[in-house]
């Protein structure tokens, strides 16, 4: 399945992955004003054994398929002093 990245330009390590270039009809309104404008990074070829930095390449896969998108947000670390 192809894979098309975008960037936020207003959350940084926010990525919003798609199954279709430029198809943002399938991403909900209120996330397109959370998202802000997006920024095209990557496009590849996505299979259920791709290892992928920061998401599980099976839900990506599951999400593409069930909502047409998958958010990637940063994780949340907890650090002690």
């Amino acid at each position: 399945m192809r894979c098309y990245v975008y960037k936020s330009l207003k959350k940084s390590d926010t990525y919003l992955y798609l199954g279709r270039k430029d198809c943002f009809d399938v991403v909900p309104d209120r996330l397109k004003v959370l998202f802000g404008k997006p920024d095209f990074v990557l496009e590849f070829e996505l299979t259920e054994g791709r290892t992928l930095s920061q998401a599980d390449a099976g839900q990506v896969m599951t999400s593409l398929n069930e909502q047409g998108y998958y958010l990637q947000m940063p994780s949340q670390t907890c650090t002690f002093a």
